[in-house]
């Protein structure tokens, strides 16, 4: 077992169920993300069947089963967002990356993450690429965006 685990798992003595959430946090701020190993391992400490750590952790939207992409893209999705087209948002960046909410490229280049609120509602519909905000998208400023990204980077991104 990795020793930062075994260092995460000894801020939590009790073991008790109610570890769980402030554990699997931890762990994600550690290593970015939960793997299924640690999921393993956190059931075990923990005594708690992994089917229930999944149903947990699936639950709740800021957990990641995956790492992030060097890009990580937050996708505003609340109402205002909403009202102003972003689910319109999400289908030409789930065309444009080739992956849906939730995953990263192969490239690992970018990853797409759909948020309830930024709490930039006047802005609608909006995307946070590593704390960098995009307002007032339309589909052409999205693409410019996009394009932006993976011209500056090309050496890392390769044509799917």
């Amino acid at each position: 077992m990795d020793s930062k685990l075994t260092s995460i798992f000894a801020l939590f003595p009790n073991k008790q169920r109610d570890d769980l959430i402030p554990m699997l946090h931890k762990i994600q701020d550690e290593f970015g993300f939960l793997s299924e190993e640690f999921i393993i391992d956190v059931g075990k400490y923990l005594n708690i069947s992994i089917n229930k750590i999944y149903g947990v952790a699936t639950f709740y939207d800021n957990f990641r089963f995956g790492p992030k992409g060097k890009f990580h893209i937050r996708l505003c999705h609340g109402t205002a967002c909403h009202v102003a087209g972003a689910s319109t948002i999400l289908a030409e960046l789930e065309k444009y990356l080739r992956i849906s909410a939730g995953e990263t490229d192969k490239n690992g280049l970018f990853s797409l993450e759909v948020v309830s609120c930024i709490g930039a509602c006047g802005l609608a519909p909006l995307i946070e690429i590593n704390d960098e905000y995009y307002t007032n998208l339309t589909l052409d400023s999205l693409k410019s965006v996009l394009d932006n990204y993976r011209e500056n980077h090309n050496s890392i991104y390769e044509e799917q």
